[in-house]
């Protein structure tokens, strides 16, 4: 495969750096393949924005930062605006549908959404918000197998979690599976910034 880049994104507690984290390791562990990660704080970790930049290669990685993402995770109205900017014409968006509202877009770019919150919430744990995204991710793009991120997801939850957290990537995944057949919204093409500012 080509390099892919890849940032998740939204805020403190949203575990914004376990989702970029399961799915390098299922790359680099159990697809044999090639994966960095770097990782990008707000001054306060809880609340405040934070970034996860994922690069997949079937080659050695020889830059490991994200400059202009394929696909873009935004599980937060502000993430979605810092980032939505960057993304490649023609990638992929991957929005939690409930808390990211779609304004402006490059051409070409395709738009898939999750109420992960709300399928959190129901599995009785907000916080697995999270697995659901990386399920979703999987089935939507195809880049990383169900088995492999399965498996990635198991060894990196906390230690009696593991349960609750794989019941939330097969309901993110289910999602994704019907997603990536839907229709994605017409994009808009950004001549000004997103708020209607340069």
């Amino acid at each position: 495969m080509p390099v892919t880049e890849i940032r998740v994104a939204g805020f403190g507690g949203q575990g914004v750096i376990l989702a970029g984290m399961i799915i390098g390791k299922a790359f680099a562990l159990y697809e044999n393949g090639y994966a960095t990660l770097t990782q990008s704080f707000g001054p306060e970790a809880r609340g405040s924005a934070c970034s996860a930049q994922v690069i997949l290669s079937d080659q050695p990685i020889l830059y490991p930062y994200v400059t202009q993402p394929d696909i873009l995770i935004a599980m937060s109205q502000d993430a979605y605006h810092r980032f939505a900017p960057t993304l490649k014409e023609n990638g992929l968006l991957l929005i939690e549908e409930d808390l990211v509202r779609i304004s402006q877009l490059k051409p070409g770019v395709r738009v898939r959404g999750i109420p992960a919150t709300r399928i959190a919430e129901e599995l009785g744990r907000r916080l697995v918000l999270n697995i659901v995204m990386v399920g979703f991710f999987g089935a939507v793009t195809g880049l990383v197998s169900y088995d492999a991120l399965r498996k990635a997801v198991e060894t990196s939850v906390p230690k009696g979690t593991e349960s609750l957290n794989l019941r939330a990537f097969e309901r993110g995944w289910e999602h994704g599976s019907h997603a990536a057949h839907a229709e994605a919204p017409e994009a808009v093409p950004i001549e000004r910034g997103l708020n209607g500012h340069d």
